[in-house]
């Protein structure tokens, strides 16, 4: 995604966007009956009951300031639920839902066409012509607002929702998986194995994690002034001053240095469009808040292990095609997200802290086989070692002997794995 796409698509996703367009629009509607009455021939108002649109926007105006504050408040309170049980990087995503915000733009569009519509009945530039126009745009109107009402309630009474929540992570997540396995080097060369001896790192001016890296104009910068650039990092990652975010091939001077710099943006904080490992990381808090002791809710866990298998074996299904996209920018050298960082980022946690629980830790062993048997070399591998780490640390730290053998023998029978082979040997018990 490019910055300016990136930039756009923030815009629209903020409340205030999408209610000020519906806003507008309502506004618009309401007075197209003065500009377009004299198309209308006299008296067809009075034989239709045109009359009555008057008592008609009053109604509607009354009702749609009452249903757009109780949705309002509805959605503050879900924003509310999922931040206490899910985890507050997950309510960004359900204020930035388009689904919720339309509905409530909807009820706001409403009510400001009833308004307006009201106001300008109250001076008569409508006429008898105008007021069937308003008429017939009022009728639209409320059967908009009730298709709206009807989807909003079954939206509603699931929003905020822990299913919801995770389904809403799971959509953002696997578009950014998408959008970066179609384009895995971000249009630049696969970056080498070993940097070369004359590089010199360039690292950020500010502390911040890495928002966005515009490689066309690292690429035009780099063919202007005969440069070769590495790029060392990946978005979401946490820039500081003493760490290289960029290496240069090239002698650039401080003017072309704040130039190079500048294609990196920061941000204060990690975002999902660009950095699909984001995702994992939230839905891995979902379920570390899940297993805490003071929920101690296995099954939403269990759930988000399923969701990481699913957007992991996707994921491994692209790649395992193997098709490289045309190199556009072959003077930008950048590296593709590594599979074992996209594990690190989901497994030991969960594994660390559903430790004692044989129902998470025996659907892990069976998450493992799910992504081995993927076809994809990276993801196979990943899937075996953390197989092992999962079944040493799970022994470790359970007492029933019953359940210690119950989860050797699935983990035998899933991934081949025998107790101590990745890390320390289970401790006897008596």
């Amino acid at each position: 995604m490019s910055k300016w796409k990136l930039a756009w698509a923030r815009i629209t996703r903020r409340m205030w966007f999408r209610a000020t367009l519906y806003g507008a629009l309502g506004v618009v509607t309401a007075l197209a009956g003065a500009f377009v009455k004299f198309l209308l021939p006299v008296g067809l108002a009075g034989k239709i009951g045109a009359d009555s649109v008057g008592n008609i926007l009053g109604i509607l105006a009354a009702s749609m300031l009452t249903v757009t504050t109780f949705s309002l408040s509805t959605m503050v309170s879900a924003y509310g639920s999922a931040s206490s049980s899910a985890t507050p990087r997950a309510a960004r995503l359900l204020i930035e839902d388009t689904r919720a915000q339309g509905a409530l733009a909807t009820f706001i569009g409403a009510f400001l066409f009833s308004i307006v519509g009201l106001i300008a009945l109250s001076t008569g530039i409508y006429g008898d012509s105008g007021r069937l126009v308003l008429f017939g745009a009022t009728i639209v109107v409320i059967v908009l607002i009730t298709v709206t009402l009807l989807r909003s309630i079954e939206q509603l009474s699931r929003f905020g929702r822990m299913g919801e929540t995770v389904d809403l992570v799971e959509r953002a997540t696997r578009a950014a998986m998408q959008r970066r396995a179609e384009d895995p080097l971000l249009g630049g060369m696969h970056c080498l194995d070993a940097l070369p001896a004359d590089t010199q790192p360039i690292g950020a001016r500010q502390v911040g994690y890495v928002e966005h890296i515009d490689t066309a104009r690292l690429h035009a910068l780099a063919e202007e002034h005969d440069l070769t650039v590495h790029v060392a990092c990946q978005p979401g990652t946490f820039a500081t001053p003493d760490r290289p975010l960029l290496h240069i091939q090239g002698q650039p001077d401080q003017e072309l240095t704040e130039q190079l710099r500048a294609a990196i943006s920061l941000a204060d904080a990690r975002t999902i469009e660009n950095d699909p490992r984001y995702g994992l990381v939230v839905l891995t808090e979902i379920a570390l808040r899940a297993m805490s002791p003071a929920i101690n809710d296995p099954g939403t866990c269990i759930d988000v292990v399923g969701t990481c298998v699913r957007l992991l074996s996707g994921w491994a299904g692209k790649c395992a095609q193997g098709e490289m996209p045309e190199v556009k920018y072959p003077r930008v050298h950048v590296a593709p997200l590594d599979e074992t960082d996209m594990f690190d980022d989901v497994f030991p946690l969960i594994s660390r802290e559903a430790a004692t629980s044989l129902e998470v830790q025996v659907r892990l062993q069976k998450a493992y086989a799910a992504l081995a048997a993927s076809g994809y070399a990276p993801m196979r591998r990943s899937a075996h070692l953390h197989a092992g780490l999962s079944l040493d640390r799970a022994l470790q730290h359970m007492d029933f002997a019953p359940d210690r053998k119950r989860l050797q023998e699935v983990a035998a029978r899933e991934n081949g794995v025998e107790p101590g082979a990745h890390g320390a040997a289970a401790p006897e018990r008596s």
